[in-house]
């Protein structure tokens, strides 16, 4: 599965950068794969694999804030492996014209 998740402290103004890079430490510190842009990050792997990693990453940015909003949205496919190179990959074929 990959999860595409966001974590932002709440009531600490506009500047999130150093709570945000504490979530993304704990993502890629899992050893899973994963890839942030700017506005989510993203993790695969099993469901017992991803949710902890999740979990980890918004106890990590509580540090900063009491309050932490979070969006989640999960991708479940069974059998699909690389899903995050294969899915953008798909797309940038298509991109080009083939």
């Amino acid at each position: 599965m990959i999860a595409a998740f966001s974590v932002t402290p709440l009531g600490v103004g506009e500047d999130v950068g150093e709570a945000v890079a504490a979530a993304v430490k704990v993502v890629r510190a899992s050893g899973l794969p994963n890839r942030t842009d700017a506005m989510f990050t993203s993790i695969e792997g099993e469901w017992d694999e991803v949710m902890p990693v999740i979990r980890e990453a918004i106890e990590a940015v509580k540090a900063y804030s009491n309050r932490v909003s979070t969006v989640i949205k999960i991708d479940d496919r069974a059998g699909v492996t690389d899903g995050l190179t294969r899915k953008v990959a798909s797309v940038e074929r298509h991109l080009a014209g083939g």
